[in-house]
């Protein structure tokens, strides 16, 4: 029993829903010759919302207000679209078997599916607990964030005990300390209290199960009515191990997304390319802009090779939390040079990395539109800094003054690799988002 598709998208996230809008709008494909297979029940959606938006109390987004693309502002692929434009949605379905030479998947319902072109949008899975040697996170009141059923889960959970106390676990410093001593603030003074220099090393737990307090490895126990745990990531390359080179913890592709394989792409958290800004040096990278991008660029390499040049990215990160938006370009080598009201009770502050006297990375809290288009043009310049006390003078300034130049600045070549990971990334800013968000939940919770 099996099927055979010119096209298949495996995996059922961000990625899968921008590479099937993308397969739409080019037009390279017949009725019935493209699929999505997905573990998950329903139609791609915007991941982001799931730490935002799905956890408000009043006005929380339920699908299908959140399918893919309506993160981008673009169309809203619900499955009656995926329908009306003949792509296959084989939802509900866990492949265990991947042959890459023989290009098939197979199923665990024992059903093969061959391809002519496989996209490889399989994501990546939450880290548990118990992969740290701690034990019990199956407990009812323990929480990970990565899909739906999670988000659900969470919810209920927060909804069950609104004057109780949250723990939240990895919690880690953002960029720099200076900006992190101002969310660690901020946070505090929403009733959020940080227990730092310390892990977590058991849970004690009541007759049905649940978790009544977080024991720590300097002995001290912290109550607990809920723990949500966002620890990191790490991509789902499993079906494609020895089969596929691998690099930096996922599948290496290059300019193309193509894989060591002439007739696989990967994309999205599984895919490490190459970053022309840091010339050419493989990164994973793991946020929705890019699972955006690259599924988009490995779509137009399929139908139109000869005409697509290879991915220019520019990393980018943001988050937001109660009231505060901030937004991070590039990379946070070399020496940082902060700007900006750290103090206002409305902030707008950043900070700017240089390296050889180069701008390596920027970051922004509380900008405008405009504002942020202008610091992730710096970057991209690889704008050139003559005085870096200037620059700390000059602060956004700087940024908007050079983004109105005629033509880049043509920059100088990274001269080493950069010295960051940011493989931690997204399960820290949803842990983040989580904590903000519990507080609407219950004010006069506690939480650490």
């Amino acid at each position: 029993m099996g099927r055979a598709f010119v096209h298949v998208i495996l995996g059922g996230g961000v990625a899968a829903g921008y590479a099937a809008l993308e397969f739409a709008r080019r037009g390279g494909y017949s009725r019935g010759e493209l699929c999505i297979i997905s573990e998950e029940t329903v139609a791609p959606y915007e991941r982001p919302a799931l730490s935002k938006g799905y956890l408000l109390p009043e006005g929380a987004a339920r699908l299908p207000g959140f399918h893919t693309c309506v993160g981008a502002n673009d169309e809203l692929l619900t499955s009656k679209w995926y329908k009306e434009n003949g792509i296959e949605l084989v939802l509900g379905t866990k492949v265990i078997t991947a042959d890459v030479r023989m290009k098939t998947l197979l199923t665990a319902t024992g059903e093969t599916i061959s391809y002519k072109n496989l996209i490889i949008a399989t994501g990546a899975r939450a880290l548990k607990l118990e992969e740290f040697g701690i034990s019990g996170s199956d407990a009812s009141n323990i929480c990970y964030l990565r899909n739906l059923d999670d988000a659900d889960k969470l919810v209920n959970v927060m909804k069950s005990c609104p004057s109780g106390n949250a723990v939240v676990i990895g919690v880690a410093r953002l960029f720099t300390p200076k900006i992190a001593e101002y969310y660690e603030n901020y946070y505090t003074s929403k009733g959020v209290t940080f227990v730092k220099g310390t892990v977590l090393t058991s849970f004690e737990k009541d007759s049905t199960g649940k978790v009544t307090s977080v024991i720590l490895k300097d002995g001290k126990h912290l109550p607990a009515n809920m723990v949500v745990v966002g620890i990191g990531i790490r991509a789902s390359t499993g079906l494609f191990e020895g089969q596929l080179l691998m690099e930096q913890g996922g599948i290496k592709v290059n300019g193309q997304m193509l894989t060591s394989d002439g007739s696989v792409y990967a994309v999205g958290d599984v895919a490490a390319f190459p970053i022309k800004l840091f010339d050419g040096v493989i990164r994973r990278l793991e946020h929705v802009d890019s699972a955006r991008r690259t599924a988009r660029h490995a779509v137009a390499a399929i139908l139109e090779p000869s005409k697509t040049k290879d991915i220019d990215y520019l990393p980018f990160f943001y988050s937001r939390v109660f009231t505060l938006s901030w937004q991070f370009y590039g990379n946070n080598i070399g020496e940082v040079v902060h700007f900006g009201d750290f103090t206002s009770s409305s902030p707008r502050f950043g900070a700017y990395w240089v390296d050889k006297s180069r701008i390596r990375g920027a970051f922004l809290e509380g900008g405008s539109r405009e504002e942020y288009e202008a610091i992730s043009n710096v970057v991209r310049r690889k704008a050139k800094v003559t005085n870096i006390a200037e620059l700390g003078k000059q602060g956004l300034m700087f940024a908007i003054q050079e983004s109105q130049k005629d033509l880049p600045d043509g920059g100088l070549a990274l001269g080493e690799k950069p010295t960051y990971v940011w493989h931690a990334t997204a399960g820290v800013i949803a842990a983040a988002s989580i904590a903000a968000f519990g507080y609407w939940y219950g004010r006069k919770r506690r939480r650490w």
